[in-house]
């Protein structure tokens, strides 16, 4: 099934919303845009989508915490027959490109309308989903809305969180109008499709009009504290020292040892990362008593990941042995690698057949509501190809024709599981 998108419906609809939050910069080449979870920007992209859903002949229901589902149940289908979804985010990170969530979320809707316009007669209802506070730059780690609506997290938990400012997503979206009373259940929708922006250049480089991922990476984040003995820089003789951020300098190191340990023996799409270090006092003149360092971990595998943990625990105890620091470690996020719905993933190909459109199969680095609506109904991530692999910038850039071959593919393979 062939269905054709218009694809400056789509893009003006992308540009409209890259205008909520937008950042502006000498450099015309960096579109950037702020829009947090609760912001008057936030507000704004959220108001203007149910606008364009209600255009569309859908109905809006909004949950809770925030996440918007519009359904589009024409009379061809069975009003009781679990709905085809699709949808990302509209939230970003601070400064971060206009594609990365809204493109799947613009994208969803515009396979809808490529639908209707086509004349297609679902058996089945077809949902456009936007999940609250998937990027976790202001409430929570990330995945927010979909954790919630799949049942990982509690919604009074996840509406008890608090911005930077004391703030409480509750009173964030009670302010913005999108504290909902809907439910939202992805466990009763027959398939979810989710588009995004790869981040990384495997489509670029094989010359594919769009992706379809085979497994979402599972993603850990520890927790490491070394302490030592914070001392006066000049007058503590070297072999006197129990210096924190020297023996954090080997953690790290040692981290990044064992990843390439295991890209080397076992899995190529493995890493670890030690990406944030707090180093107290943190003066020139004082030798580091304390540091406490943020690791991630990722693969598509979860023994890989497990391996590069053990190895973190390890590099601590031997720290402990030599240096006579203390450490401890803590791995307060957890999420295991998520294979993708083989299903889903055959109607993507082809759609993309039909289309025309080159897809190739890949896996993904990043995580994406997919992976949390995986564990309750048949779930799938297509991506379109990334200029340089840049995102969470004012630089990501998706060429306008990606975004609409993709964005096809994505409307064939709805149609599909729709029509079932």
């Amino acid at each position: 099934m062939d269905l054709p998108v218009d694809a400056e419906r789509l893009r003006a609809d992308l540009e409209a919303n890259a205008a909520f939050g937008r950042v502006r910069y000498d450099d015309p080449e960096k579109l950037g845009r702020t829009n947090r979870t609760g912001s008057e920007a936030n507000r704004a992209a959220r108001d203007r989508l149910v606008e364009r859903l209600a255009d569309a002949g859908l109905d809006v229901a909004v949950d809770a915490v925030g996440n918007l589902v519009g359904t589009w149940a024409p009379d061809s289908a069975d009003p009781d027959a679990a709905p085809v979804a699709s949808g990302s985010h509209l939230d970003s990170v601070p400064e971060g490109g206009i594609f990365d969530g809204p493109l799947g979320v613009y994208a969803a809707l515009e396979a809808v309308r490529a639908m209707q316009d086509a004349g297609v007669e679902p058996a089945r209802p077809v949902a456009v989903a936007s999940f609250t506070e998937e990027e976790g730059a202001t409430f929570g780690d990330g995945l927010l809305g979909s954790a919630v609506a799949t049942g990982v997290t509690d919604s009074d938990e996840a509406l008890a969180l608090e911005n930077d400012a004391g703030e409480t997503l509750g009173e964030a979206l009670e302010r913005i109008g999108y504290r909902g009373g809907d439910r939202i259940d992805p466990s009763s929708w027959a398939a979810f499709y989710e588009l995004h922006v790869e981040q990384d250049t495997v489509l670029e480089e094989a010359g594919a009009d769009a992706g379809v991922v085979t497994t979402i990476t599972g993603i850990t984040h520890c927790e490491a504290t070394i302490a030592g003995e914070a001392n006066h820089a000049g007058a503590t003789a070297m072999e006197d020292r129990t210096d924190a951020l020297a023996a954090a300098s080997e953690f790290v190191l040692d981290v990044e040892a064992a990843a390439n340990e295991v890209v080397d023996e076992s899995s190529d799409s493995a890493v670890g990362t030690v990406g944030s270090l707090s180093v107290s006092p943190n003066a020139t003149n004082v030798v580091p008593g304390r540091v406490e360092a943020g690791v991630d971990v990722r693969d598509v595998t979860a023994e890989s990941m497990e391996t590069i943990v053990a190895a973190a625990r390890d590099s601590l105890a031997r720290l402990e042995r030599e240096r006579g620091v203390e450490a401890t470690f803590e791995r307060p996020f957890d999420v295991a690698p998520t294979p993708m719905s083989d299903r889903l993933r055959d109607a993507a190909h082809a759609a993309a057949e039909a289309a025309g459109v080159t897809a190739v199969d890949l896996h993904s680095g990043a995580a994406h509501d997919a992976m949390r609506v995986a564990a309750v109904t048949d779930s799938s991530l297509l991506f379109a190809p990334s200029r340089d692999g840049i995102s969470h910038s004012p630089r990501e850039w998706t060429d306008w024709a990606d975004c609409a071959a993709a964005t096809e593919v994505l409307a064939g393979a709805v149609a599909r599981a729709a029509t079932e």
